[in-house]
């Protein structure tokens, strides 16, 4: 009987991380038809959207808005036979003096060449600021943050996200996560 239950439990701890394997590659991760990218045409983005947030600096003796700064915004798109493509990424125009960047992008030439953006994220770039050079996770500054919320704006239905705070800092940071 003992020999039994240690099969069985040697058997799970054998088929589990198969499990992970085959359901980390079904969730649309890896290469491969999406079955479920078409399922609402609200899962895409449209064809105009706008990613705004405000960048600061963390110094010894305070936080101050960041001008300059620049943001990096990498998006996911499906191609028109459903299969995930690489990831491009857009630059913001660099901060102004309150640190707010305002990015503004256009789907019109991927959706004409049967594209859809499916989801974005927004890092941090760059510092023009030589005394506040690194990157924080500050907002998922460096992990990404996601574009999830947005709001209308006006009679042109241009959607408006906003992301952050993000901040740099004077000194490096420890154990800083890696960018997709």
């Amino acid at each position: 009987m003992a020999l039994g239950k240690r099969c069985s439990l040697l058997l799970t701890l054998y088929l589990f991380p198969l499990t992970v394997i085959v359901g980390a590659s079904a969730t649309g991760y890896g290469y491969g038809p999406n079955p479920n990218s078409y399922v609402s045409k609200n899962k895409f983005f449209p064809q105009v959207f706008s990613v705004q947030g405000i960048v600061y600096c963390k110094s010894a003796s305070g936080v101050i808005p960041l001008k300059g700064g620049v943001v990096r915004i990498t998006c996911l798109d499906l191609d028109k036979d459903g299969y995930e493509t690489a990831p491009f990424s857009v630059l913001s125009r660099p901060t102004d003096a309150n640190g707010y960047f305002l990015a503004k992008l256009s789907t019109e030439l991927l959706e004409a060449d049967g594209f859809r953006i499916t989801q974005c994220k927004t890092f941090l770039h760059s510092s023009k600021l030589k005394a506040c050079p690194y990157a924080t996770n500050i907002g998922s500054g460096m992990s990404g943050a996601p574009l999830s919320a947005y709001r209308t704006l006006g009679s042109s239905k241009i959607r408006l996200y906003s992301v952050g705070p993000f901040v740099y800092d004077y000194t490096p940071q420890q154990n800083a996560p890696s960018h997709y």
